[in-house]
């Protein structure tokens, strides 16, 4: 059985990417056989989770059929604290070459309750590396894996280009290799938010210990959105020099550079300005291509070459169109009860390149002006009633989500400076979180957007 296993691993080595390889299926060791059960032995309880979610399933199979028959596939942890299998149950090996069921262990979280969670998919093996982001994806493995000081990370895109992927990439990475880390995965409105409830709860005390003492890890999205926040940025910049001086480790990212953020103060920017500053930029075809190509054996799809060529083709705007158009063509493949074929994506792609590359901030301004029954004049007018407010705040949240215009133009376009933009766009964004028929009115803009009727 260790022959299977090592015939096994090479069959999976000639058909995976070689950074996946090394990191997920080199480290698994051959613990033991009996009759129909291999059982692998895993780094750690995180590892094996991981191992099992995406490769479990592809071991089993190949194991079967190197070994003309069918194998169950057990892992194990090296040390002997994890659980045996996807059943959550341990198994050992009795006196007669069986093996024995044993109690139900705890689940362990090992993940700690610290801010966002981490998306699964979201991690080194899962990002395309191209020469628009060997750099940024470089020295963020190296932050994850240093063992030493390492200086901060600012990552620089568009939206839609990764930055979020590598930040929770490294620590996914981390908690691999050391479980109880305290990873703290926020944005810089949550850093805000949170400050102002524990200003209002009187509770400022614990939310200074949570983030200076009881952090490991801080990966901080969207810095830009602190402009113009004076008792935030001197709240961070404290929290900072805490974190800095403690040698923790630290991932910043925002879609503007660090001159461009517009209002904030000396002391914080004297911070960021230590930061190694990684740049992504837009994917050429070939990474497109791999980029499509990994997704599609992530969500299980099944595309020709073709197909995805043609996509790759036609959707340069960012990764995250990319996807779209990747789970667009398979939902209506699905729906229609048809096969995934060149018309059936060009009907698919053609819209969301065609509608991609129409949108303009004036579209933007007439649909919602229409949406909302108020006059172009009155949307970019110095009006601060509530029924142009309103209407402004999403016109401008939806033109830095749609173009590429930086904040700069987009206020220029709206008679507005770009602090207020920055403020509009975080408004819309927290109220799409807890406000229904906000998130459904953007929602329904968007869809006239992206389908072209404007």
């Amino acid at each position: 059985m260790e022959t299977i296993w090592e015939n096994v691993k090479a069959s999976i080595k000639e058909r995976t990417p070689l950074h996946v390889y090394k990191m997920w299926i080199e480290p698994v060791q051959f613990l033991q056989a009996a009759e129909d059960r291999v059982v692998l032995e895993c780094p750690n309880i995180l590892f094996k989770r991981r191992l099992w979610e995406n490769f479990g399933g592809r071991i089993e199979s190949e194991m079967s059929r190197q070994a003309g028959r069918s194998i169950q596939l057990t892992l194990e942890i090296a040390d002997g604290n994890g659980n045996g299998n996807g059943s959550g149950e341990k198994r050992k090996k009795g006196a007669a070459g069986g093996f024995e069921r044993q109690l139900h262990l705890p689940s362990v979280d090992c993940q700690p309750r610290l801010g966002r969670i981490l998306r699964k998919d979201f991690t080194f093996d899962y990002f395309i590396v191209g020469e628009n982001s060997t750099f940024a994806y470089n020295a963020a493995v190296a932050l994850a894996t240093e063992q030493n000081r390492f200086p901060p990370l600012f990552l620089l895109s568009q939206p839609g280009m990764g930055k979020s992927h590598l930040s929770q990439a490294v620590g996914h990475k981390i908690l691999s290799a050391f479980p109880g880390e305290r990873v703290l995965y926020i944005t810089a409105e949550d850093f805000t938010t949170d400050m102002v409830n524990s200003l209002r709860n009187k509770s400022i005390t614990e939310f200074k210990q949570k983030y200076r003492n009881n952090c490991d890890v801080l990966l901080l999205e969207d810095i830009h959105f602190l402009s113009g926040r004076t008792r935030t940025q001197d709240e961070l910049a404290l929290s900072l020099d805490y974190l800095y001086d403690s040698g923790k480790k630290i991932i910043f990212s925002s879609t503007m550079p660090l001159r461009d953020i517009p209002k904030l103060n000396e002391r914080l920017r004297s911070r960021l300005s230590q930061c190694m500053i990684s740049e992504i930029q837009l994917p050429d075809f070939s990474t497109r291509l791999k980029i499509l190509q990994c997704k599609a054996r992530y969500h299980g799809y099944s595309f020709s070459r073709e197909v995805l060529e043609y996509m790759a083709d036609a959707l340069t705007e960012n990764v995250r169109l990319l996807e779209s158009g990747l789970i667009g063509v398979a939902t209506k493949a699905g729906l229609m009860n048809m096969k995934v074929d060149m018309p059936l994506a060009r009907s698919v792609v053609e819209n969301l390149a065609v509608a991609q590359k129409s949108i303009t901030i004036e579209a933007i301004k007439k649909l919602v002006c229409n949406e909302f029954g108020i006059s172009e004049a009155e949307i970019t007018s110095s009006s601060r009633k509530k029924a142009i407010v309103r209407p402004r705040q999403i016109a401008m949240f939806l033109a830095r989500r749609h173009t590429k215009q930086s904040i700069q133009s987009i206020g220029r376009s709206f008679n507005r400076y770009h602090a207020t933009v920055i403020h509009s766009i975080n408004t819309v964004e927290n109220e799409i979180k807890v406000k229904k028929d906000v998130q459904k009115q953007v929602e329904r803009i968007e869809g006239n957007l992206t389908k072209g009727r404007f």
